[in-house]
């Protein structure tokens, strides 16, 4: 989550998001940077217009950068069986609410 926290601060700083200010921001924050992660959020928030994401109150979290975070927070508490299960329930979640989303969409244009 602090990555996504990151690039929320950037945005509502009215700074760029890409990898060097993100980097930044997590490494002020004292958190350990995945390159990997930050290019990943970078990428996934490239054609999201952020503001209309905070005031429909849909923030889309990059399933990569979800799993990756969970998977983290439950191995740094010891268990890696609970990080995998985290991580397939988060997957599963984000794929659902996106289904969703699709689904609502079609409904527009159908």
């Amino acid at each position: 989550m602090e990555y996504i926290y990151a690039a929320l601060i950037l945005h509502e700083s009215e700074k760029e998001i890409n990898e060097e200010s993100l980097t930044t921001v997590l490494k002020a924050a004292d958190v350990k940077v995945e390159d990997v992660r930050v290019k990943a959020l970078v990428a996934a928030l490239e054609d999201v217009n952020i503001e209309e994401a905070l005031e429909a109150g849909q923030v889309a979290i990059p399933t990569a950068v979800a799993v990756g975070g969970s998977e983290e927070a439950a191995a740094d508490s010891g268990n890696a069986e609970e990080a995998k299960a985290s991580a397939e329930e988060e997957a599963k979640q984000t794929e659902e609410e996106e289904a969703a989303s699709a689904a609502g969409l079609g409904d527009l244009f159908g």
